[in-house]
């Protein structure tokens, strides 16, 4: 897919969380395509690191912006600056996410505050403000919020996280609804266990990844029939054809990246 032939929304595409996994891979599959990427992300080393690799591979432009996506001015601000150094946002990817484990009647309510100020809050601030930008323009535009299978299904020690992805579910979808009618497309993108620093954090032995495979039956969680653990890559795919054209009639829908672990509920 290749920008400038119609493939994707024109303008410059925000990617939030773009420091590492499931972001950078979104940010570098599309400098691939030729699209301009702002990349957004409070790791801001991380994300320098990433605009030289997108560089020294002579890839269209990926400009760094440390921002966090919890902070509604700060984002207010990021989305002017970006627009003023790159150029009209023609695509949004809200992929900025947090994990924090804890049993619902025991997590400390900072753990519960801060999986909503950047799981939900982010998707608000950053959604709203390029949205705006984008309707006044009335050239359409594409927002693809990565979500995650936990939105939909109950996870022991994952309540904080679940209910601020269910969160983000239902405002993209709210959202998508209300800007239907000035033809901006919101999508959903809803990954199970994929290999980043995120899913790695819960892994304590070399066995990790096989037990999540397998499933485990005192959690009443599913393995996954597809028998893998999904690479980052997996599900900027996914990300990608909802941001192109190729998705141009689909709207308010989320697409499961999770091997089956779900099995399509």
């Amino acid at each position: 897919m290749k920008h400038g032939n119609n493939d994707f929304p024109l303008g410059v595409a925000v990617v939030s969380g773009a420091a590492q996994g499931i972001g950078a891979a979104v940010a570098l599959s599309l400098v691939r395509a030729g699209v301009p990427v702002a990349a957004l992300d409070l790791q801001a080393d991380a994300l320098r690191r990433l605009a030289g690799e997108a560089e020294a591979a002579g890839l269209a432009s990926l400009i760094p912006f440390a921002v966090d996506v919890s902070d509604g001015a700060a984002v207010r601000a990021a989305v002017e600056r970006i627009e003023a150094q790159a150029g009209p946002i023609g695509m949004l990817a809200n992929v900025a996410g947090v994990l924090r484990l804890g049993a619902a009647l025991e997590q400390p309510d900072d753990d519960w505050m801060h999986s909503f100020a950047v799981n939900t809050h982010g998707v608000f601030h950053l959604s709203r403000a390029v949205a705006a930008r984008m309707r006044l323009r009335r050239a359409g535009g594409s927002i693809v919020t990565v979500g995650s299978n936990a939105a939909g299904v109950p996870r022991t020690q994952m309540a904080a996280y679940a209910a601020s992805k269910a969160a983000s579910h239902q405002f993209t979808r709210c959202l998508g609804l209300e800007l239907a009618g000035d033809g901006i497309r919101c999508n959903i993108v809803a990954p199970g266990s994929t290999d980043t620093p995120m899913q790695r954090q819960l892994w304590t032995d070399a066995q990790a990844a096989e037990r999540i495979v397998r499933g485990a039956s005192e959690t009443f969680r599913t393995g996954i029939p597809l028998g893998r653990i999904a690479e980052p890559a997996d599900v900027a795919e996914a990300v990608l054809f909802l941001l192109s054209n190729a998705a141009r009639h689909v709207t308010l829908h989320t697409l499961c990246v999770d091997g089956g672990a779900t099995l399509g509920a």
